[in-house]
């Protein structure tokens, strides 16, 4: 099923030019070929600490000698540097702000130094965001903002409970663009989007994310193992999650300005995940193990699909597919070894530098 919103009609001539923050990361180096094949000129921000070289990142997205085309420029900096920010926002006129110490784990590693970022970056862009003039800020919150819930359909209208360090920061960066955006007499606009659990392959891949997780451990371990079972996840495939982002780029900014929108494609329990990439990969035993993580919830996307006419076009099953392929073609090489598919391992290697 198709999008039914109506979108903006690109400006005649040059095409817009995005600043994505994070478009190195897993979702980002989905998004950023999407955005380029799209004809959006596009800013890339990014400490690149999932990369040997910005080449690397290049030569894995498909677009050789990339920084010397002028549709893609690469600035590798930080958030929290206001001289990168600067030179990542010249010449745009739309953010997409990915960019964060990402998943509760890694974010409790130094509690200060993912406060640094998560918050002090975030508000840092903002603001300069602002100050640039830029007329359309889309933040990537998350859909954990909800913490433990009993109802049985979350939606954005209930009160966020957020539980871990991690979904506490997103919360409180929604609160402050919320904040700006709301300000008298301002071009500044923008919208939040909290997104469920992204699957599926990416260039920067990520195999710590829960259908990931268990499609790598059936494919190289030949064992499916379940850390508890019957919590609930919402889930959507990375190919849906990008095609949200490009369409935001796209519709009235007076439609979305100051909305929350949940992302989801649908909710699994833990066990149904394990069952379903056992059906795909093949006969492998499921063992089941207990967990301390409480987190389980029911997201409900009936309000982006309503408004916005978004309805996700990828299942779960073509995520796991899509990785099983990627896992025979050599795509994802040396998962025991490389810590680059491991955010907490990457980001312990990276402090302790």
């Amino acid at each position: 099923m198709k999008n039914k919103a109506k979108p903006e009609e690109k400006s005649k001539g040059k095409p817009k030019r995005v600043l994505v923050t994070g478009g190195a990361g897993y979702v980002g180096s989905e998004l950023v070929p999407l955005l380029l094949k799209k004809g959006y000129k596009v800013n890339v921000l990014d400490t690149f600490w999932f990369w040997e070289s910005t080449e690397e990142f290049v030569n894995a997205i498909n677009a050789q000698k990339a920084e010397k085309n002028s549709n893609l420029k690469l600035i590798k900096g930080d958030l929290r540097n206001k001289e990168d920010v600067i030179k990542a926002l010249k010449g745009v006129d739309s953010v997409i702000h990915l960019a964060c110490v990402s998943n509760d784990p890694s974010a409790d590693l130094d509690p200060k130094f993912t406060h640094s970022v998560n918050y002090d970056g975030s508000l840092n862009l903002i603001d300069m965001s602002k100050a640039a003039g830029i007329k359309r800020f889309i933040y990537a919150s998350s859909s954990s903002v909800y913490g433990v819930r009993s109802e049985p359909n979350v939606t954005e209208d209930l009160e966020p409970e957020p539980i871990t360090q991690y979904s506490k920061l997103k919360i409180e960066v929604e609160h402050y663009l919320l904040y700006r955006l709301g300000q008298e007499e301002n071009d500044f606009k923008g919208v939040i989007i909290r997104p469920s659990t992204v699957c599926g392959y990416s260039p920067r891949a990520r195999l710590d994310v829960v259908v990931n997780i268990l499609t790598n451990s059936a494919i190289n371990k030949r064992k499916i193992i379940v850390m508890g079972g019957e919590q609930l996840r919402p889930l959507i495939h990375i190919k849906d999650m990008i095609r949200l982002y490009e369409l935001l780029l796209r519709v009235p900014i007076d439609k979305v300005n100051g909305k929350i929108y949940n992302a989801g494609y649908g909710n699994l329990k833990v066990s149904e995940i394990a069952n379903l990439v056992k059906e795909v990969v093949g006969n492998v035993p499921v063992e089941v193990q207990p967990t301390n993580d409480p987190r389980s919830y029911h997201v409900n996307s009936d309000k982006i699909k309503k408004e916005l006419g978004f309805v996700p076009e990828h299942t779960i099953k073509e995520s796991v597919i899509e990785l099983k392929k990627a896992f025979a073609s050599g795509k994802l090489p040396g998962t025991d070894t490389k810590d680059v598919y491991y955010n907490i391992k990457r980001m312990k290697n990276i402090l302790a530098k």
